[in-house]
């Protein structure tokens, strides 16, 4: 999400005036109502409410005794005129259990039909205890229930009042058969006993505590129809559309199942939440809800959280792994450039070579030295002598064929030693040092010289787009920056404010922040880097065709010069001379 998501239009989002602008305040009211005597069920109330609001429904999974139905009990007391059925289901419910009975008098008329009232079809909010324990003999008429508020009676499809179903189980269900019924819960939340933290406070409640819902604060059917209405005009950015996006994608790598009728709900359900926190547009904190919509076992809702808190503060188009992508690609360019190599060229444009000395020459060969694997080679002394077989003979031809000799292979040999008063090996000659460093017994041959290699100048116009081009870029990692710091700023007034989220989100997503605020920072100083090195890479010199034109213009605007030696009079001018 762009950092400046959060900071969208805090205004009625229904222009027409269904939805009244004090909605927040009075939610949130509601909200903490219903909160009255719990202990840790904070999460619990929050989304059975938002789900009310949104027309979804909860599935609260855990061990008996942790409030699940106390949830369902207060959740009615928010609807006004609100009717309630609770129902435990086993193995061996059946139909009329959850639905009413048979109508004896339609029996008598030769309809199938059942005594709906004050059963779940004429309920507007309803508890179904272990819900995965439902057969297939009442499944099919539960599905159509929680999915389209229709109840078959007889003949007749009819209209239900449902608002809501908050569904319970002690475990997951573990057919196939139960997939679609599973399927139609969006939010789920996994109820555990309160932590250690919050047992002593569990232990000062004393009776039941009723929640005090002022009249003011109930919802209404119709109330609840004008959000849901006013919702679909909530916009839906592209940065989260793109976050669904991977979010889809991820969910897909981590083997979670996310259903294509589920996405669509989820959507409703972030367009409800904006509209409920008094903003014409989703936000990133909305997306906060995705860890309740997208598991498929319990363990995977810290999977979900975890993923979506890295993405906090992440844009479409403002991704730090894309711009650092992008500082990677440029960073190449330049190691390229500084890299490359080119041969140097003399005034007169020929290619220069590097002599052993280190002077450049335009010849590509040169006399030197020769070598053998990389070790100098010599000429053999005079009247040396060498091994062969037992005895020694003398060196006819000091190069050794052309092959010259090296250091090791001269130590072989012997020489005529004056002080020594005879032949002695040359490792032990007292001239060896000096016969080494006469260049007149080296083996001289013709070598091939190096390249004298450069940094190779770049063309001007290059480097002004690299320029540009790192420019253009820090100018959006700058602006980045200064969106990702007012998000920092922002962000404790943004998540307490917040009707669905939790306090307890603001120190991931403050850790989160930071740490991309860090990899921002980072990548402006690379950025400098690379500035910097640009600036000083090699450049052609370019001649500068105004000087050249003006210097021709020059040339053709001077007056030719005149001799001043006489011009020799011809043959006819003479004899006219002379007559």
């Amino acid at each position: 999400m762009s950092p400046a998501d959060s900071s969208s239009t805090r205004a009625p989002a229904d222009p027409a005036g269904a939805v009244p602008a004090h909605l927040s305040a009075r939610l949130r009211a509601l909200r903490d109502a219903l909160l009255t005597g719990l202990v840790e069920r904070d999460v619990a109330v929050r989304l059975a409410l938002i789900a009310t609001l949104a027309g979804e429904h909860l599935l609260l999974i855990g061990p008996p005794g942790t409030a699940k139905s106390l949830i369902a009990r207060r959740l009615n007391l928010a609807l006004e005129g609100s009717t309630y059925f609770e129902r435990l289901l086993t193995r061996f419910s059946v139909p009329e259990e959850l639905f009413g009975p048979l109508s004896i008098k339609g029996l008598e008329q030769d309809r199938y039909e059942r005594l709906t009232r004050s059963y779940l079809p004429s309920a507007s909010i309803a508890f179904l205890d272990e819900i995965f324990k439902a057969n297939s003999a009442i499944l099919n008429s539960l599905l159509t229930l929680l999915n389209e508020r229709e109840f078959d009676n007889g003949l007749e499809r009819v209209g239900t009042p449902l608002v809501a179903v908050v569904g319970a189980s002690n475990e997951l269900p573990e057919n196939e058969e139960l997939d679609a019924l599973y399927d139609r819960f969006l939010l789920r939340l996994h109820v555990g006993p309160v932590s250690k933290d919050g047992f002593r406070e569990l232990l000062k409640l004393r009776g039941e505590s009723e929640p005090r819902v002022l009249p003011e604060m109930m919802l209404t059917a119709d109330g609840l129809e004008a959000v849901r209405q006013a919702a679909l005009a909530v916009e839906v950015p592209a940065d989260v559309e793109e976050l669904l996006h991977q979010a889809r994608l991820w969910c897909t790598a981590q083997e979670i199942p996310v259903s294509d009728r589920r996405w669509r709900k989820v959507v409703k359900l972030l367009q409800v939440s904006a509209l409920t926190n008094a903003r014409a547009a989703v936000s990133i904190w909305d997306c906060w809800l995705l860890q309740h919509c997208l598991w498929d076992l319990p363990d995977d809702r810290e999977k979900v959280y975890d993923w979506y808190a890295e993405r906090v503060g992440v844009s479409e188009s403002m991704d730090p792994s894309r711009l650092t992508r992008m500082v990677v690609v440029w960073e190449g360019q330049l190691k390229e450039d500084q890299e490359s190599r080119s041969q140097m060229r003399d005034g007169q444009g020929r290619l220069l070579y590097l002599l052993p000395d280190g002077k450049a020459t335009p010849s590509n060969t040169a006399r030197g030295q020769a070598q053998r694997d990389s070790k100098p080679l010599y000429l053999a002394p005079q009247n040396a002598r060498e091994r062969v077989g037992r005895y020694w003979e003398d060196i006819d031809d000091r190069t050794n064929d052309g092959d010259g000799y090296t250091l090791d292979e001269l130590h072989k040999l012997q020489v005529y030693d004056g002080s020594w008063g005879g032949q002695r090996e040359f490792r032990a000659w007292q001239d060896r040092e000096a016969y080494l460093a006469e260049p007149s017994n080296q083996l001289i041959v013709d070598i091939d010289l190096k390249p004298k290699m450069i940094p190779t100048p770049q063309k001007p116009a290059h480097v002004e787009h690299c320029l540009a081009s790192v420019a253009e870029l820090q100018k959006d990692v700058d602006e980045y920056q200064r969106l990702l710091n007012a998000h920092i700023e922002s962000l404790e007034k943004d998540i307490r404010s917040h009707l669905w989220v939790t306090d307890d989100f603001i120190e991931p997503a403050s850790a989160s922040l930071g740490e991309t605020n860090r990899t921002v920072g980072a990548l402006l100083q690379r950025l400098s880097k690379l500035k910097t090195g640009f600036e000083n890479l090699p450049q052609e010199r370019t001649v500068s065709t105004s000087s050249t034109a003006e210097k021709a213009d020059a040339k053709a605007a001077k007056p030719k010069s005149t001799s001043r030696k006489a011009r020799k009079p011809s043959r006819s001018q003479r004899s006219a001379r002379k007559r």
